[in-house]
């Protein structure tokens, strides 16, 4: 079991398979098999974004004070970039998995239009386009400056940090609206 468990990949594939196989129970209704599988991912993929999101925001920033200089390259240096690729490409695929999902189900016009009928999915869909492109056009540009993956002087390096700080705090603000109009629609 400890072998198991221990291996991220096994988990992550028999647990791939064991959605698989439920996509093809008796109980497993969605409108087309195509709309549940991007159902499905479009969820997976705005978890892990959002779900990084918050881990930045309620434990790796407020944190980051009370770690010891002598171990914060522990965090800066292997577990935030790391975090931060998850984060960029989590937000990434869920935005296109949802513009897919839209498209399948006939709303992207309308829902990017903010048209009556699909006003609150598009007015959920427009905070998620912002807050993707506050991920891959500010916070992530600043955050390879803060972290030294690009070089950058001490006052830049601070400067970039407070900006994408920001910006990550603005993204959870836009998350939570943003997460009641994508769960309260239909």
């Amino acid at each position: 079991m400890d072998k198991f468990f221990g291996n991220l990949n096994a988990v992550l594939g028999v647990g791939l398979l064991l959605a698989i196989g439920l996509m093809f129970a008796p109980y497993f209704a969605p409108a087309t098999p195509l709309l549940g599988v991007f159902q499905w991912l479009h969820v997976f993929f705005g978890i892990t974004w959002i779900g990084l999101l918050y881990y930045f925001n309620f434990v790796q920033i407020p944190t980051m004070p009370s770690i010891p200089a002598e171990l914060k390259p522990g965090v800066s240096k292997y577990i935030a970039p790391k975090a931060l690729f998850y984060f960029r490409w989590g937000a990434a695929f869920t935005v296109l998995s949802g513009l897919e999902l839209a498209y399948l189900y006939g709303e992207l016009e309308s829902a990017l239009m903010l048209k009556p009928e699909a006003r609150l999915i598009g007015i959920g869909m427009w905070l998620a386009l912002i807050m993707a492109f506050n991920v891959w056009f500010v916070i992530w540009p600043n955050q390879k400056k803060a972290l030294g993956l690009v070089e950058a002087d001490a006052d830049t390096k601070a400067k970039a940090a407070k900006t994408a700080m920001i910006f990550s705090r603005i993204n959870t603000l836009l998350s939570i609206p943003m997460l009641l109009c994508m769960t309260a629609y239909r």
